[in-house]
């Protein structure tokens, strides 16, 4: 479980959802998350049993210090939002590959947007990571999986969310919770309720804090009186970041992890978490760094099994999960956080999927469905909706059952 905070937007890991979340591909894998303009935002309709919940709540809010003037002008214009219930109904159920998913939270499109906005804010970042020992890289990998480098910052009303969560019930008590932190940050004079904006189930900003995560971690780093973290100035943001990874423990001048390269015969016995070992341990054990960076201490990861790539991670791999608690998650920060740092792709390879394809199979499929004019959106590697749709029109076109699935007979049918 992440603690204290959601991720954002597809599904939340928090509440036993998928990886997914921000870190959603700009191409071929499925909804874009990137720099085009997001989707309009859910309109209220009308509903009587939402209104009595909140002419309810309005009276335990007040009951828990919250002033009248803050909830009377936090739920005007406030409303009921059904997609946002069917959205938390209908979470994907799916979990990405570790391989497509270091594929999308290092894509090229990623990456490429990555550096530009570091390099933009480096004074902030640099500075962050004076202050807090947290790796500047590190903090801009997080920006850039929850929300493309501040590109998809969610606009959903979040006292109107929020309200309909927990009226709806589900996670009533989670949600209710959430609202009336809400509020506080509001009564406090941080935003107002037309610019708290976020992703449907409540998760805020450049770098996706729930409403109890902020009050707890959230910085006002450009010292104006207000933790701004929705802004277009990320500096709030980032700070607020640096400080949730530096209060769960991360150690300055440790990296996250790195790629390695283990011996033949390795003993799959000394993988996982809890395993860890000295650098000068794993050194006698034959492993290496894939980068040439020296060893720390820690554990080696093997997602993909022996025969795929390998990391060690160190204690401040942990502080990452703390913010999500899925190693995919962490492995992509950490991945990007090198990219951004100018190293580059992994060194080692990822097998063939459950069809048999390589990544650069995959992406060959992905050029020539759209050279046909069955459009991929990119050509990733990633064999997401996008691609399936494309998959299912093709096969269609040539009188096919419309799999929509990948597979190297499609792929030879294409290259004919």
């Amino acid at each position: 479980m992440i603690s204290r905070r959601i991720f954002t937007t597809t599904a939340l890991v928090a509440l036993g959802g998928a990886i997914a979340s921000a870190c959603v591909p700009s191409g071929g894998g499925g909804r874009v998350l990137g720099p085009s303009g997001e989707a309009p935002p859910p309109r209220p309709v009308p509903d009587a049993g939402w209104d009595a919940w909140v002419a309810a709540y309005k009276d335990r809010a007040a009951g828990r210090g919250v002033s009248r003037a803050t909830i009377d002008a936090a739920f005007r214009g406030a409303g009921f939002l059904p997609e946002v219930i069917d959205k938390d109904r209908n979470q994907t159920e799916f979990k990405r590959t570790t391989e497509d998913y270091l594929n999308i939270a290092a894509s090229d499109e990623r990456v490429s947007m990555g550096r530009s906005k570091y390099a933009a804010h480096a004074g902030v970042l640099n500075a962050l990571q004076s202050r807090y020992g947290v790796d500047a890289q590190v903090i801009a990998a997080v920006w850039g999986l929850e929300s493309f480098f501040g590109t998809r910052r969610g606009n959903v009303p979040v006292i109107s969310a929020l309200s309909t969560l927990a009226y709806e019930g589900r996670r009533g008590e989670f949600f209710e919770g959430q609202l009336t932190a809400a509020l506080r940050i509001l009564q406090r004079g941080d935003t107002t309720a037309d610019r708290m904006t976020g992703s449907w189930a409540g998760a805020m900003g450049h770098t996706q804090f729930i409403p109890t995560s902020y009050l707890e971690f959230a910085v006002d780093y450009t010292g104006d009186g207000r933790r701004d973290i929705w802004g277009e100035d990320p500096s709030d943001a980032l700070a607020s970041t640096a400080a949730y990874l530096s209060r769960s423990g991360w150690q300055a001048g440790v990296p996250w992890g790195m790629e390695v390269m283990l011996p033949a015969g390795f003993s799959g016995g000394l993988v996982g978490r809890g395993k860890g070992k000295s650098a000068a341990e794993w050194s006698g054990l034959g492993v290496r760094s894939a980068t040439g960076q020296a060893l720390a201490a820690g554990s080696i990861l093997t997602p993909a099994g022996l025969g795929g790539p390998a990391f060690l991670v160190t204690r401040n791999f942990a502080a990452i999960l703390r913010y999500n608690n899925a190693e995919n998650y962490a492995l992509g920060v950490g991945h990007l956080s090198d990219r951004l740092a100018g190293r580059g792709p992994l060194k080692a390879a990822f097998g063939p999927d459950k069809a048999g394809m390589t990544k650069a199979d995959r992406q060959e499929m992905q050029r020539l469905l759209t050279a046909n004019g069955f459009d991929t959106g990119g050509s990733d590697g990633v064999s997401g909706a996008k691609t399936k749709a494309a998959i299912g029109a093709f096969q269609a076109s040539r009188g096919l059952a419309a799999t929509g699935e990948p597979s190297l007979d499609l792929l030879v049918l294409l290259r004919r």
